[in-house]
């Protein structure tokens, strides 16, 4: 059940979303669906991995791949780099498939960046995730200025899921009181990961803005309604497993993106 309601959420939002196309380029608002590759990388192995990883660009470019992606390097938590990629809808996602397996050139050089990537890896796990617009905040920030990531992983108990989304919007409610800039996107998995599980995606352009992020954080705490408040802690005592927040630089030279995102900051994104 859980997985029909979640298909029909994606059909609601690709109608919702049609100008979200990523052969236009990086996304200007919140894409309908993500797919996302996260590799244990091994010990030691961080800038060897990194290396190898920007053989995908380079075959991607040369196959003029109309489908981008950023990878985010972990800071906090396990060592893992994560490859986040957007699109439209699970069809968009199909023609890129298509794409890449007509072009036989492209397949064998993905062959090859595979097999020579195990010797850098523990181990893969990819996620698909729709957007949950409904329990997104705030404007859509400039991709190609985002340098750190802060994902938030929400694990809840099964049958929890309105619980998650009253206690996203009050929130987000308490948000639009206290820190009106905040700005995040929210998405469900789908598939990858045992559910419910939700993700919560903000970014900043230096590292020195997250001080600012947790002074915000504390001016919503302070800004709860009594039935914000209690709508908070009666999911948050009876409806969540946990709650993991982690943080990710930007790597430009595992990244794939289009032309118009690099000429905003050349320096950024053509680091050999």
């Amino acid at each position: 059940m859980r997985y029909a309601r979640a298909v029909f959420q994606t059909a609601l939002f690709v109608v919702s979303s049609a100008s979200i196309a990523v052969s236009q380029g990086m996304p200007t608002s919140q894409p309908s669906m993500l797919t996302i590759t996260r590799e244990d990388v091994k010990t030691g192995h961080n800038a060897m991995h990194a290396a190898f990883e920007a053989g995908w660009p380079a075959a991607y470019t040369k196959a003029k791949s109309p489908y981008y992606y950023l990878a985010m390097v972990a800071m906090t938590g396990p060592n893992e780099s994560w490859y986040v990629s957007p699109y439209a809808s699970h069809a968009a996602y199909g023609e890129s498939m298509k794409m890449e397996s007509d072009d036989k050139a492209l397949t064998a050089e993905i062959a090859r960046l595979q097999k020579g990537d195990a010797d850098h890896i523990n181990s893969v796990r990819s996620m698909h995730a729709v957007a949950r617009t409904d329990l997104s905040y705030g404007a859509y920030p400039d991709m190609a200025m985002a340098r750190f990531f802060e994902i938030t992983i929400f694990r809840v108990r099964p049958g929890f899921e309105e619980g998650f989304a009253s206690a996203a919007k009050a929130y987000a409610a308490a948000a639009k009181r206290a820190a009106p800039n905040m700005s995040w996107r929210t998405y469900e998995v789908i598939a990858g990961l045992p559910g419910p599980t939700y993700l919560v995606f903000s970014s900043v352009q230096s590292f020195a803005e997250f001080d600012r992020s947790m002074a915000q954080g504390m001016a919503i705490g302070k800004a709860f309604t009594p039935d914000e408040l209690a709508t908070m802690e009666k999911f948050s005592t009876a409806g969540m497993i946990n709650a993991e927040t982690q943080r990710f630089r930007v790597d430009p030279k595992q990244s794939y993106v289009d032309g118009p995102t690099k000429d905003k900051d050349k320096a950024f994104w053509n680091q050999k």
